[in-house]
């Protein structure tokens, strides 16, 4: 039983980790864009109110990505693990109760 909670534990751990990869994206697409809004800003110091709020608007279009892998990535690390750590008690419980009614019964029928 203690295999499988830790099975259940590394597993969630593994999905966190591979959750926070979605990090990387948002970054990288706030970073390249905020550079392109600085290079337009550069060659049209006209157009800085337009550029900056549709740049602030994409940035926070792209960093709900990384919010949202945030949540499942701490969903999977503290939530996760207890509920199906529970599960996993309960389904052996009940499976030992099921084989003792198994071996009694067996044991009544072959006198």
């Amino acid at each position: 039983m203690e295999l499988a909670i830790a099975l259940i534990f590394a597993a969630c751990a593994l999905g966190a980790g591979i959750a926070m990869i979605a990090g990387i994206g948002p970054a990288i697409g706030e970073g390249y864009a905020v550079g392109k809004s600085c290079e337009i800003i550069g060659r049209q110091p006209e157009c800085k109110g337009s550029v900056t709020t549709t740049m602030l608007m994409g940035c926070a279009v792209a960093e709900t990505t990384g919010l949202y892998a945030l949540v499942i990535a701490i969903l999977l690390i503290f939530v996760a693990p207890n509920l199906m750590g529970n599960k996993l008690v309960s389904l052996i419980r009940d499976n030992k109760d099921m084989v003792k009614e198994l071996a009694e019964a067996a044991k009544s029928a072959n006198p």
